[in-house]
């Protein structure tokens, strides 16, 4: 029974969320709320719970700070001279913009921290995708699928737990999935490609009076040498300007006004609006060594990471906005942010809580293994990085590598099948995974992008799925992950 009502409680919450029906932060409390109730919770549903709150409050301060701290920085203006630059490397072709938020997406996810990716990734590049009018949906998708292929470093955390759940050395685990690692990142790539040219055809087709006289949509980007399109300076075009529609922050092209290119006037009523009053240029220098000091300090990981935040958003309003009244407004203009996903942190305490503390997430982890046939049993490393696509989005990583991998590595030692194989597919699922609503740095993303949740989900899933298939079929080539 907690086996079904556990597998039709993710499915419920899903279908809703895909389907907006229900926002994810309700889905989160009702749908756990109502399953916990009839697998026989009661009132214990509530200390359930509140066990899991209290190990979200360190995340959810983490979140509300960081997202002060750096929405304090693009108000004024620290990242406006990178977001320039990005501008005149890429132009203003969508498709190379796409790939240059993947490849930056990448790099920074050297640091093994999901959050700060994500911070930077979309500090820098969301204001350009406002400015060419693209989707964020399309920046919350690709910078997925980039630290998610990247979460399998040893540093990352991941590969780490399944080694030392199955006593193993992290360098024995990691180093023959390199091959796997590398051709995950070119099929991020090849996806950030096809999604820049689907932004290009998109805006294309979606404002034919502006775009349809071009022969090659690429012309239409060309820095104004075609027709029409975002050209240099001195040539006059139109743009659509955005409106929301179909998910927050998600660019819909509907009409058109005149836009001349220069890029000060481009970025007019964006978060690079050159003329907004936020704007502190005497203090850059300071904003910039403020930040370096920060990231430096997180990834040296001396401190606690809410309380390295919290410092460094009194530092920054205090020096940037003296005066009482201005700090009030900065926080109350964040703080739609700041609810959406401190919010939907909680209420993610109430899906695990219900998880855990009713017995759902052990009652269906033996019964994976009990349904698995004997003479699949040579395959068991092939079925565990299957396997820990869908589980490692539902559960925690801990509650994974922890709880159910070495319950898998002793079955599988019966058929011949090495701990270290076992360990190496089981990271493989780690790009869905970090799609799940239970990582905070997920909905972090979405939540600076001002992106819905479902409206990601829809495009990321199958593409990190897809990826995470190649990784295992990859590892099985080169031999990291033996058969039996």
């Amino acid at each position: 029974m907690l086996v079904l009502l556990g597998f039709a409680m993710i499915a419920v919450f899903m279908v809703l969320i895909m389907t907006k029906k229900l926002t994810p932060v309700l889905a989160l409390i009702i749908v756990p709320t109502m399953f916990g109730l009839f697998a026989g919770a009661g009132l214990g549903i509530g200390p359930m719970v509140m066990d899991s709150m209290k190990s979200m409050t360190s995340t959810a301060a983490l979140l509300m700070f960081a997202i002060i701290y750096f929405g304090l920085m693009i108000d004024v203006g620290l990242f406006d001279p990178l977001v320039k630059f990005i501008l005149r490397k890429l132009g203003n072709d969508p498709a190379k913009v796409v790939l240059g938020t993947a490849i930056l997406a990448a790099a920074v996810s050297l640091d093994g921290d999901g959050s700060t990716t994500f911070i930077l990734t979309t500090a820098a590049m969301l204001p350009v995708y406002l400015r060419l009018k693209m989707s964020p949906v399309v920046l919350t998708c690709v910078a997925g699928l980039a630290n998610g292929t990247m979460n399998i470093l040893p540093w990352g955390g991941p590969t780490a737990r399944a080694a030392t759940a199955l006593k193993l050395d992290v360098n024995d685990v990691f180093v023959p999935m390199v091959p796997s690692l590398i051709v995950g990142l070119i099929v991020v790539l090849v996806f950030s490609w096809l999604l820049g040219l689907q932004e290009r055809n998109r805006l294309r087709t979606t404002a034919p009076e502006i775009w349809g006289d071009v022969a090659d949509p690429s012309d239409a980007f060309d820095g104004g040498k075609g027709r029409g399109g975002f050209g240099r300076a001195g040539s006059t075009t139109t743009a659509p300007k955005p409106v929301t529609g179909g998910g927050a922050g998600v660019a819909v092209l509907e009409r058109t006004e005149e836009l001349v290119d220069d890029q000060d006037t481009a970025m007019a009523d964006t978060a690079l609006d050159p003329n907004r009053t936020t704007l502190r240029p005497k203090l850059f220098w300071f904003n910039l060594g403020l930040t370096v000091a920060v990231m430096v300090t997180l990834v040296a990981n001396i401190v606690p990471l809410p309380f390295v935040f919290m410092v460094g958003s009194a530092i920054a309003l205090l020096v940037n906005f003296p005066k009482v009244k201005d700090q009030g407004a900065q926080l109350i203009a964040h703080a739609p942010s700041i609810v959406a996903v401190v919010s939907m942190v909680m209420a993610a305490a109430v899906l695990t809580g219900v998880l855990n503390g009713t017995g759902m997430v052990k009652a269906m982890s033996e019964w994976l293994v009990q349904i698995i046939p004997a003479d699949m049993g040579p395959f068991m490393a092939v079925i565990t990085g299957v396997l820990s696509i869908p589980m490692t989005f539902f559960m925690s990583n801990d509650a994974f590598y922890f709880g159910v991998l070495p319950v898998l590595s002793e079955t599988a030692a019966h058929y011949g099948v090495g701990a270290a194989d076992m360990a190496r597919a089981s990271i493989t699922g780690q790009p869905f995974h970090l799609q799940s609503p239970l990582v905070p740095a997920i909905l972090l993303l979405v939540s600076l992008a001002k992106v819905d949740l479902g409206d990601h989900h829809k495009k990321v899933l199958w593409r990190t799925a897809v990826i995470s298939i190649v990784m295992l079929a990859v590892g099985v080539l080169t031999g990291a992950i033996g058969i039996g």
